[in-house]
C-alpha cells in the first residue's frame, strides 16, 4: 500500500520525544505505508527552513507561500504586497515546489487582518494561476469569504486543495465545482465530526486527498497527543471505514489524485 501525507509541517515535529530526528519520522512512516509527503511552508523564512532541512530527502515534496495568520508580519518584512509576490513566484520554481501555500483566511484568530489576509489570498491564486501550480487553501470561520474569492479570481485555472476540510456540504459543492480537491485530515476520527463525516461519505472518491497536518490534529488514538506522519494511516483506515471501500483501494486511488492534482 502506497499512502501520500498530502500536508504536513515536517520541521515543527517533536523531535524530543517520541521522534529522534528525520530519519526517525521516514522510517515510522514507511512502516506504515506512507512514503511521500508535502511539507507545507507557511512564511518565507519557513520554507527556507524547510527546503534547507530536508533537500536531500526526494520523498519529500514542499509549497511556498503565506499563512493568513502571518500575513501582517511578512508584508511589514517584505513592505508592498508586490515585493512578497515576487519573492513566491521566485521560489516556487524551485525544484519540488509543487504548490503555493498554504494561503486563505483564518477570521477565527484574526479577524482583524481581513483585508490583508484577502489580498494576499487573492495574490497567492494569481502567482499560481501565472505559475500552472495548485493552492493548498486554509478556511477557518471563513467560507464564504473564501469561495468568493476563489470564484472571482478564477481559481479553477490553478485549481487547488481545501486542507484539513470541515466544511458543509454546499461548501464542498462548490470547491468540486470549481476543480479543487478535498483533504481529510484526523478531525474525521473525531467523535464530534457526525456532521463532517456524512459530507465526506458524499464527495466522490476521485477529490479526496488525506493529510496529517502533523504535528496537530492527531487522530484518534492518538487525539491528545502530538501528531506525525505515520498517524496517516489511521486517518486513512477511518476513511476507508466511512467511504465502504478497501483500504488498499482507498489508498491507491488517493495517492493517484494527489499525482493529478499536483502534477507529479
Amino acid at each position: 500500500m502506497f499512502l501520500i501525507d498530502s500536508h504536513c509541517h515536517l520541521d515543527r515535529l517533536n523531535y524530543n520525544l517520541p521522534l529522534e530526528n528525520i530519519e526517525d519520522v521516514l522510517k515510522k512512516s514507511y512502516q506504515n505505508h506512507v512514503k511521500n509527503f508535502l511539507t507545507v511552508s507557511t512564511c518565507i523564512s519557513n520554507f527556507y527552513n524547510i527546503k534547507k532541512l530536508f533537500k536531500k530527502y526526494n520523498t519529500i515534496f514542499y509549497s511556498c507561500g503565506v499563512h493568513p495568520l502571518n500575513c501582517k508580519k511578512e508584508l511589514n518584512l517584505f513592505h508592498t504586497i508586490e515585493n512578497l509576490s515576487n519573492e513566491i513566484k521566485k521560489l516556487s520554481c524551485i525544484k519540488d515546489v509543487i504548490a503555493l501555500g498554504e494561503t486563505g483566511l483564518d477570521y477565527y484568530y484574526s479577524s482583524a487582518t481581513k483585508k490583508i489576509q484577502q489580498d494576499f489570498f487573492r495574490e497567492h491564486i494569481r502567482v499560481a494561476i501565472k505559475l500552472k501550480k495548485p493552492i493548498i487553501v486554509h478556511s477557518r470561520n471563513a467560507s464564504e469569504d473564501t469561495i468568493k474569492i476563489l470564484q472571482e479570481e478564477n481559481a479553477e485555472k490553478c485549481k487547488g486543495v481545501l486542507h484539513s476540510f470541515t466544511g458543509d456540504y454546499n461548501t464542498a459543492c462548490k470547491l468540486l465545482d470549481l476543480g479543487f480537491y478535498i483533504s481529510c485530515s484526523g478531525i474525521i476520527t473525531f467523535k464530534n465530526s457526525l456532521e463532517l463525516c456524512k459530507t465526506i461519505r458524499k464527495i466522490p472518491l476521485n477529490r479526496l486527498l488525506i493529510e496529517t497536518d502533523s504535528p496537530y490534529l492527531s487522530p484518534a488514538p492518538y487525539r491528545g497527543k502530538g501528531n506525525q506522519p505515520a498517524y496517516l494511516f489511521y486517518i486513512a483506515e477511518y476513511l476507508s471505514i466511512l467511504k465502504e471501500i478497501d483500504i488498499h483501494a482507498l489508498g491507491h486511488i488517493t495517492t493517484s489524485n494527489f499525482r493529478t492534482l499536483f502534477n507529479i
